[in-house]
């Protein structure tokens, strides 16, 4: 199965998401990095609220054209 970054598949096939509570500093763990400007204390629902982007779209490098 590829890598789900810690996450699991729900009974209807989707993989879950990370939740919006988690903390910028236990993301860091895994995401080193990730939105480095930010405090630790700020919930990653608050950061998706701010930029718009989900987690894996926050991580993941865009492709260029």
């Amino acid at each position: 199965m590829p890598d789900l970054d810690g996450r699991h598949r729900d009974a209807d096939g989707r993989i879950s998401q990370k939740r919006a509570d988690a903390k910028l500093d236990t993301l860091r763990k895994d995401y080193p990095g990730l939105a480095s400007g930010k405090p630790g204390s700020t919930p990653l629902g608050a950061l998706r609220s701010s930029t718009g982007k989900s987690l894996s779209k926050m991580v993941r490098p865009t492709k260029s054209r």
